[in-house]
C-alpha cells in the first residue's frame, strides 16, 4: 500500500521546532482534504506519529480553525483518548479554539450537539482536576470559562476548583486562575 503524503510530512517533523511543524501545517492548509487522516493520526495513540499529528493540527487550527468545522464532532468525541502530555496540550488548545469559535458572534461553522458539549465540559474538567502540565490546564480553564457563560453550573464548579487549587498549583496556574476568578 502506498504511504500517504501526510504521513511523509509528519515523518519529516524531526522535533518540535516550529520550522518543521510549519512545513507540515502548510501542506495540510494547502490540502485540507487530508485533515481527516491527520485527525485520525492524532487519536492513533499507538502510532509514533500521533504527537506530531497533534502539533500540526494545532498549527492548522491557528491558521484556519474553520477547516475543523466538518470534523469538530469527531474530534471532540475522541479527545479523551489522548494521554501523552506532548499531544494533550495541542488537543486542549484545539478544543479551546473550537469553543471560542462556537461562541463567536458570526459562528456559521460549528454546530455542536448536546453530546459534543457534554464531551467538551467533561474532558476539560478532567484535564483541570487531574495532574497535567500547566498549559493543558490553562486551556481547560479558558474553555470552561467560555462554557460557564452558557451553563451556570459549569461556572460555579470552575470557580470552586480554582479556589481550591490556586495555592497549590504552579506559578503559571496560580496567575491564570487568579485572573479567571476575577471574572467569575
Amino acid at each position: 500500500m502506498k504511504e500517504s503524503y501526510i504521513i511523509h510530512q509528519l515523518e519529516a517533523v524531526k522535533n518540535a521546532k516550529r520550522i518543521y511543524r510549519d512545513k507540515a501545517a502548510s501542506y495540510v492548509l494547502d490540502h485540507p482534504e487530508d485533515i481527516p487522516e491527520l485527525i485520525s493520526l492524532v487519536f492513533d495513540i499507538k502510532s509514533p506519529l500521533h504527537i506530531k499529528a497533534a502539533w500540526v493540527l494545532e498549527l492548522v487550527c491557528i491558521e484556519n480553525i474553520l477547516l475543523m468545522g466538518p470534523y469538530a464532532t469527531g474530534f471532540l468525541k475522541n479527545m479523551q483518548q489522548v494521554v501523552h502530555e506532548s499531544a494533550l496540550r495541542p488537543v486542549s488548545k484545539v478544543c479551546y479554539f473550537i469553543s471560542k469559535t462556537y461562541f463567536s458572534d458570526n459562528n456559521k461553522y460549528f454546530e455542536l450537539g448536546k453530546e459534543s458539549v457534554d464531551q467538551i465540559i467533561e474532558c476539560n474538567f478532567d484535564w483541570l482536576i487531574e495532574e497535567h502540565k500547566v498549559a493543558t490546564q490553562v486551556y481547560a480553564m479558558d474553555t470552561l470559562h467560555l462554557w460557564g457563560k452558557q451553563y451556570k453550573w459549569v461556572q460555579e464548579e470552575l470557580k470552586l476548583i480554582l479556589q481550591k487549587k490556586t495555592n497549590s498549583g504552579s506559578k503559571g496556574y496560580q496567575a491564570h486562575a487568579r485572573k479567571l476568578l476575577k471574572n467569575l
